[in-house]
Protein backbone atom coordinates (compact mmCIF):
# COMPACT_ATOMS: atom_id res chain seq x y z
CA UNK A 1 0.00 0.00 0.00
CA UNK A 2 1.30 3.62 -0.90
CA UNK A 3 0.21 7.08 -0.02
CA UNK A 4 0.43 10.18 -2.66
CA UNK A 5 0.28 12.14 0.33
CA UNK A 6 1.77 12.40 4.33
CA UNK A 7 0.25 9.78 6.53
CA UNK A 8 -1.27 12.51 7.67
CA UNK A 9 -2.44 16.06 5.88
CA UNK A 10 -4.78 18.98 6.40
CA UNK A 11 -5.74 22.31 4.70
CA UNK A 12 -7.65 25.00 5.30
CA UNK A 13 -9.12 27.09 2.10
CA UNK A 14 -10.58 30.25 1.75
CA UNK A 15 -13.58 28.97 0.97
CA UNK A 16 -14.40 27.83 4.14
CA UNK A 17 -13.55 24.13 3.01
CA UNK A 18 -11.49 22.10 5.47
CA UNK A 19 -9.68 18.63 4.79
CA UNK A 20 -7.49 16.54 6.91
CA UNK A 21 -6.17 12.57 5.83
CA UNK A 22 -5.03 10.72 8.84
CA UNK A 23 -4.01 8.06 6.51
CA UNK A 24 -7.21 5.88 6.82
CA UNK A 25 -9.81 8.37 6.65
CA UNK A 26 -10.19 11.77 5.03
CA UNK A 27 -12.49 14.18 6.49
CA UNK A 28 -14.38 17.25 4.82
CA UNK A 29 -15.50 20.19 7.07
CA UNK A 30 -17.41 23.09 5.05
CA UNK A 31 -18.17 26.78 7.53
CA UNK A 32 -17.78 24.61 10.41
CA UNK A 33 -19.66 21.89 9.67
CA UNK A 34 -18.13 18.17 9.00
CA UNK A 35 -20.24 17.37 6.06
CA UNK A 36 -18.18 13.79 5.40
CA UNK A 37 -15.89 11.60 6.56
CA UNK A 38 -14.53 8.41 3.90
CA UNK A 39 -12.66 5.65 5.34
CA UNK A 40 -10.74 4.53 2.51
CA UNK A 41 -8.89 1.95 4.37
CA UNK A 42 -11.45 -0.35 5.73
CA UNK A 43 -10.35 -2.89 8.76
CA UNK A 44 -14.20 -4.57 9.47
CA UNK A 45 -14.47 -8.11 10.30
CA UNK A 46 -13.97 -10.26 6.64
CA UNK A 47 -17.71 -11.38 6.94
CA UNK A 48 -18.69 -7.93 6.20
CA UNK A 49 -16.44 -7.46 3.17
CA UNK A 50 -13.98 -4.40 4.11
CA UNK A 51 -14.43 -1.88 2.08
CA UNK A 52 -14.42 1.58 1.99
CA UNK A 53 -17.85 3.81 2.78
CA UNK A 54 -18.91 7.37 3.60
CA UNK A 55 -19.91 7.92 7.58
CA UNK A 56 -21.03 10.01 9.24
CA UNK A 57 -22.84 12.36 6.11
CA UNK A 58 -24.62 15.27 7.51
CA UNK A 59 -26.47 18.05 6.07
CA UNK A 60 -24.90 21.71 5.81
CA UNK A 61 -27.01 21.98 9.12
CA UNK A 62 -24.81 19.41 10.94
CA UNK A 63 -27.79 16.24 11.06
CA UNK A 64 -26.60 13.11 9.94
CA UNK A 65 -28.24 10.86 7.75
CA UNK A 66 -26.32 7.65 7.69
CA UNK A 67 -26.16 4.70 9.73
CA UNK A 68 -22.98 2.43 10.50
CA UNK A 69 -23.30 -1.23 11.35
CA UNK A 70 -26.88 -1.21 12.17
CA UNK A 71 -27.87 -4.58 14.25
CA UNK A 72 -29.98 -6.14 11.86
CA UNK A 73 -27.27 -5.56 8.96
CA UNK A 74 -24.24 -5.12 10.20
CA UNK A 75 -22.38 -4.64 7.02
CA UNK A 76 -24.28 -1.98 6.14
CA UNK A 77 -22.12 1.54 5.98
CA UNK A 78 -23.10 4.63 5.10
CA UNK A 79 -23.06 4.92 1.50
CA UNK A 80 -20.82 2.40 -0.10
CA UNK A 81 -19.94 0.58 -3.23
CA UNK A 82 -21.03 -3.26 -2.50
CA UNK A 83 -21.98 -5.68 -5.18
CA UNK A 84 -23.89 -9.01 -3.56
CA UNK A 85 -23.23 -11.09 -6.38
CA UNK A 86 -19.94 -10.37 -8.26
CA UNK A 87 -19.77 -14.33 -10.16
CA UNK A 88 -19.51 -16.41 -6.89
CA UNK A 89 -18.27 -13.47 -4.58
CA UNK A 90 -19.50 -11.46 -2.07
CA UNK A 91 -18.52 -8.17 -1.83
CA UNK A 92 -21.41 -6.52 -0.43
CA UNK A 93 -20.99 -8.50 3.45
CA UNK A 94 -23.01 -10.71 5.32
CA UNK A 95 -24.65 -14.05 3.90
CA UNK A 96 -24.98 -14.66 0.01
CA UNK A 97 -28.70 -15.65 -1.21
CA UNK A 98 -28.50 -18.91 -3.58
CA UNK A 99 -31.74 -20.05 -5.50
CA UNK A 100 -33.40 -22.42 -3.97
CA UNK A 101 -31.67 -22.29 -0.82
CA UNK A 102 -32.34 -18.97 0.61
CA UNK A 103 -29.47 -16.90 2.46
CA UNK A 104 -26.34 -18.89 3.20
CA UNK A 105 -23.32 -17.73 5.07
CA UNK A 106 -20.15 -18.98 2.56
CA UNK A 107 -16.72 -18.31 2.71
CA UNK A 108 -16.95 -15.36 -0.09
CA UNK A 109 -17.28 -12.33 1.11
CA UNK A 110 -14.21 -10.42 -0.54
CA UNK A 111 -12.87 -6.70 0.30
CA UNK A 112 -12.00 -4.09 -1.31
CA UNK A 113 -7.93 -2.84 -0.43
CA UNK A 114 -6.71 0.83 -0.65
CA UNK A 115 -3.42 0.54 -2.66
CA UNK A 116 -2.62 4.51 -3.34
CA UNK A 117 -4.26 7.50 -2.71
CA UNK A 118 -3.81 9.59 -6.18
CA UNK A 119 -5.29 12.59 -5.59
CA UNK A 120 -6.51 14.89 -3.01
CA UNK A 121 -7.32 18.67 -2.25
CA UNK A 122 -9.70 21.70 -2.35
CA UNK A 123 -10.14 23.67 -5.90
CA UNK A 124 -12.62 26.60 -5.62
CA UNK A 125 -14.58 25.48 -3.34
CA UNK A 126 -14.92 21.92 -4.50
CA UNK A 127 -12.47 18.79 -2.64
CA UNK A 128 -11.65 15.90 -4.63
CA UNK A 129 -10.42 12.56 -3.54
CA UNK A 130 -9.13 9.62 -5.61
CA UNK A 131 -7.76 6.12 -4.94
CA UNK A 132 -6.81 2.91 -6.62
CA UNK A 133 -8.16 -0.32 -4.86
CA UNK A 134 -7.72 -3.79 -5.48
CA UNK A 135 -10.79 -6.19 -4.86
CA UNK A 136 -9.52 -9.87 -3.60
CA UNK A 137 -11.65 -12.64 -2.74
CA UNK A 138 -12.18 -14.40 0.94
CA UNK A 139 -9.60 -17.39 -0.91
CA UNK A 140 -7.17 -14.32 -1.44
CA UNK A 141 -7.35 -14.23 -5.33
CA UNK A 142 -7.20 -10.68 -7.38
CA UNK A 143 -10.10 -9.96 -9.40
CA UNK A 144 -10.88 -6.45 -10.04
CA UNK A 145 -8.48 -3.42 -9.86
CA UNK A 146 -10.57 -0.22 -8.98
CA UNK A 147 -10.05 3.70 -9.63
CA UNK A 148 -12.37 5.66 -7.65
CA UNK A 149 -12.61 9.41 -7.09
CA UNK A 150 -15.30 11.63 -5.27
CA UNK A 151 -16.12 14.96 -4.53
CA UNK A 152 -18.14 17.18 -2.22
CA UNK A 153 -19.42 20.51 -4.11
CA UNK A 154 -21.06 22.90 -1.55
CA UNK A 155 -24.84 23.91 -2.99
CA UNK A 156 -25.58 28.15 -4.32
CA UNK A 157 -27.65 27.60 -1.23
CA UNK A 158 -26.90 26.91 2.10
CA UNK A 159 -29.29 23.91 2.96
CA UNK A 160 -27.70 21.44 0.52
CA UNK A 161 -24.13 19.34 -0.82
CA UNK A 162 -23.66 17.35 -3.56
CA UNK A 163 -21.80 14.12 -3.68
CA UNK A 164 -19.99 12.97 -6.86
CA UNK A 165 -19.37 9.30 -7.21
CA UNK A 166 -17.08 7.93 -9.75
CA UNK A 167 -15.83 4.09 -10.07
CA UNK A 168 -13.77 2.28 -12.73
CA UNK A 169 -13.78 -1.40 -12.65
CA UNK A 170 -11.35 -3.46 -14.37
CA UNK A 171 -11.65 -7.42 -14.58
CA UNK A 172 -8.23 -8.47 -13.81
CA UNK A 173 -9.75 -12.58 -12.97
CA UNK A 174 -8.55 -13.79 -16.29
CA UNK A 175 -11.96 -14.56 -16.80
CA UNK A 176 -15.19 -13.47 -17.46
CA UNK A 177 -17.68 -12.68 -14.69
CA UNK A 178 -21.76 -12.42 -14.35
CA UNK A 179 -22.59 -9.25 -12.09
CA UNK A 180 -26.32 -9.57 -10.62
CA UNK A 181 -28.14 -9.50 -7.27
CA UNK A 182 -30.55 -11.53 -5.20
CA UNK A 183 -33.08 -11.30 -7.94
CA UNK A 184 -31.19 -12.50 -10.42
CA UNK A 185 -30.48 -15.63 -8.14
CA UNK A 186 -34.19 -15.70 -7.54
CA UNK A 187 -35.28 -13.27 -4.93
CA UNK A 188 -38.23 -11.72 -6.13
CA UNK A 189 -38.13 -7.81 -5.81
CA UNK A 190 -34.23 -7.91 -4.19
CA UNK A 191 -31.95 -6.61 -6.54
CA UNK A 192 -29.70 -4.63 -4.37
CA UNK A 193 -26.04 -3.51 -4.92
CA UNK A 194 -24.23 -0.80 -6.39
CA UNK A 195 -23.96 2.34 -4.52
CA UNK A 196 -26.25 1.82 -1.30
CA UNK A 197 -27.16 4.16 1.25
CA UNK A 198 -28.15 3.31 4.49
CA UNK A 199 -30.60 5.91 6.75
CA UNK A 200 -30.28 6.58 10.04
CA UNK A 201 -32.94 4.56 11.93
CA UNK A 202 -35.16 7.31 12.73
CA UNK A 203 -35.33 7.72 8.91
CA UNK A 204 -37.77 4.56 9.17
CA UNK A 205 -41.49 5.10 8.05
CA UNK A 206 -39.99 8.18 5.80
CA UNK A 207 -40.86 9.17 2.37
CA UNK A 208 -39.74 7.30 -1.07
CA UNK A 209 -40.14 10.19 -3.95
CA UNK A 210 -39.45 9.70 -7.41
CA UNK A 211 -40.12 11.66 -11.47
CA UNK A 212 -43.19 12.93 -12.13
CA UNK A 213 -44.72 13.08 -8.38
CA UNK A 214 -44.18 8.76 -7.89
CA UNK A 215 -43.80 7.97 -4.27
CA UNK A 216 -43.72 4.83 -1.93
CA UNK A 217 -42.05 1.33 -2.49
CA UNK A 218 -43.78 0.99 -5.21
CA UNK A 219 -41.00 2.71 -7.26
CA UNK A 220 -38.56 -0.50 -6.40
CA UNK A 221 -37.19 -1.96 -9.35
CA UNK A 222 -38.48 0.93 -11.58
CA UNK A 223 -36.24 2.64 -13.58
CA UNK A 224 -35.79 6.39 -13.09
CA UNK A 225 -32.62 8.83 -13.50
CA UNK A 226 -33.11 9.86 -10.32
CA UNK A 227 -34.74 8.73 -6.97
CA UNK A 228 -35.06 10.78 -3.38
CA UNK A 229 -35.47 9.86 0.33
CA UNK A 230 -37.31 12.37 2.95
CA UNK A 231 -36.81 11.56 6.58
CA UNK A 232 -37.12 13.22 10.22
CA UNK A 233 -34.72 13.07 12.73
CA UNK A 234 -34.70 12.45 16.59
CA UNK A 235 -34.48 14.72 19.13
CA UNK A 236 -34.23 17.84 16.61
CA UNK A 237 -37.68 16.93 14.38
CA UNK A 238 -36.06 18.35 11.25
CA UNK A 239 -35.91 16.55 8.30
CA UNK A 240 -33.53 15.85 5.85
CA UNK A 241 -33.63 14.82 2.34
CA UNK A 242 -31.55 12.93 0.01
CA UNK A 243 -31.81 12.33 -3.86
CA UNK A 244 -29.54 10.27 -5.60
CA UNK A 245 -29.11 10.88 -9.27
CA UNK A 246 -27.40 8.76 -12.06
CA UNK A 247 -24.94 9.92 -14.92
CA UNK A 248 -26.36 8.87 -18.30
CA UNK A 249 -22.72 9.68 -19.59
CA UNK A 250 -21.29 6.86 -18.17
CA UNK A 251 -22.81 4.66 -20.67
CA UNK A 252 -24.87 2.66 -18.62
CA UNK A 253 -29.04 1.75 -19.04
CA UNK A 254 -30.91 3.93 -16.26
CA UNK A 255 -30.98 1.94 -13.18
CA UNK A 256 -33.77 0.14 -11.36
CA UNK A 257 -33.77 1.09 -7.84
CA UNK A 258 -33.53 -0.74 -4.81
CA UNK A 259 -35.22 1.40 -1.75
CA UNK A 260 -36.84 0.85 1.38
CA UNK A 261 -38.63 2.74 4.16
CA UNK A 262 -39.16 -0.47 6.21
CA UNK A 263 -38.15 -2.41 8.27
CA UNK A 264 -35.15 0.26 7.67
CA UNK A 265 -34.35 3.17 5.40
CA UNK A 266 -32.47 2.34 2.17
CA UNK A 267 -31.71 3.57 -1.31
CA UNK A 268 -30.09 2.95 -4.33
CA UNK A 269 -28.93 2.80 -8.41
CA UNK A 270 -28.93 -1.40 -8.83
CA UNK A 271 -27.41 -1.71 -12.27
CA UNK A 272 -27.59 -5.21 -11.99
CA UNK A 273 -31.52 -6.02 -10.75
CA UNK A 274 -32.98 -7.86 -12.58
CA UNK A 275 -30.38 -8.53 -15.27
CA UNK A 276 -27.05 -10.04 -14.99
CA UNK A 277 -24.46 -7.63 -16.97
CA UNK A 278 -21.27 -9.69 -18.86
CA UNK A 279 -18.06 -8.44 -17.06
CA UNK A 280 -15.84 -9.75 -19.49
CA UNK A 281 -12.06 -10.31 -18.50
CA UNK A 282 -10.11 -7.20 -19.61
CA UNK A 283 -12.98 -5.31 -19.62
CA UNK A 284 -13.68 -2.04 -17.68
CA UNK A 285 -17.21 -0.99 -16.10
CA UNK A 286 -17.81 2.61 -15.24
CA UNK A 287 -20.58 4.05 -13.10
CA UNK A 288 -20.86 7.69 -12.10
CA UNK A 289 -23.71 9.27 -9.54
CA UNK A 290 -24.82 12.73 -7.81
CA UNK A 291 -26.03 12.43 -4.11
CA UNK A 292 -27.44 15.32 -3.24
CA UNK A 293 -27.57 15.90 0.77
CA UNK A 294 -30.21 19.02 1.92
CA UNK A 295 -31.33 20.28 4.91
CA UNK A 296 -35.81 19.94 5.27
CA UNK A 297 -38.14 18.70 3.41
CA UNK A 298 -39.20 18.33 0.06
CA UNK A 299 -42.35 17.78 -2.04
CA UNK A 300 -42.51 16.79 -5.43
CA UNK A 301 -41.23 19.73 -7.06
CA UNK A 302 -38.28 20.62 -4.28
CA UNK A 303 -36.94 16.84 -5.48
CA UNK A 304 -37.34 17.08 -8.79
CA UNK A 305 -35.22 20.67 -8.61
CA UNK A 306 -32.37 18.79 -6.32
CA UNK A 307 -32.11 16.13 -8.96
CA UNK A 308 -31.93 18.60 -11.76
CA UNK A 309 -29.40 20.64 -10.03
CA UNK A 310 -27.45 17.85 -9.68
CA UNK A 311 -27.95 16.43 -12.62
CA UNK A 312 -26.44 19.83 -14.02
CA UNK A 313 -23.82 19.25 -12.04
CA UNK A 314 -22.94 15.53 -13.23
CA UNK A 315 -22.96 17.07 -16.85
CA UNK A 316 -20.49 19.89 -16.00
CA UNK A 317 -18.15 17.98 -14.16
CA UNK A 318 -17.70 15.03 -16.77
CA UNK A 319 -14.31 14.16 -17.56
Amino acid sequence: MSHALPDTASTTTPSGMDWSDDGQTVEVTFDGVALLAYTYVATDEQNESPRPYFHPLRTRGGNAVTAYRPHDHTWHKGIAWSLPHLGPDNFWGGPSYRRGKDYQWLPNNGAMRHQAVTAAGSDGGTFTFAHSLQWITEPGALVVEEERTFQAVPGGDDESWTLIFETAMTNVSGADIHIGSPTTEGRENAGYGGLFWRGPRDFTGGTILGPGGATGEELRGQRAPWLAFVGQHDETCRFSTIVMVDDPSAGNPQPEWFARTEPFPCMGPAPFFNEEVLFTAGSTLRFRYAVVIADGTSDAGRAAGLAGRAAGLLAETAG
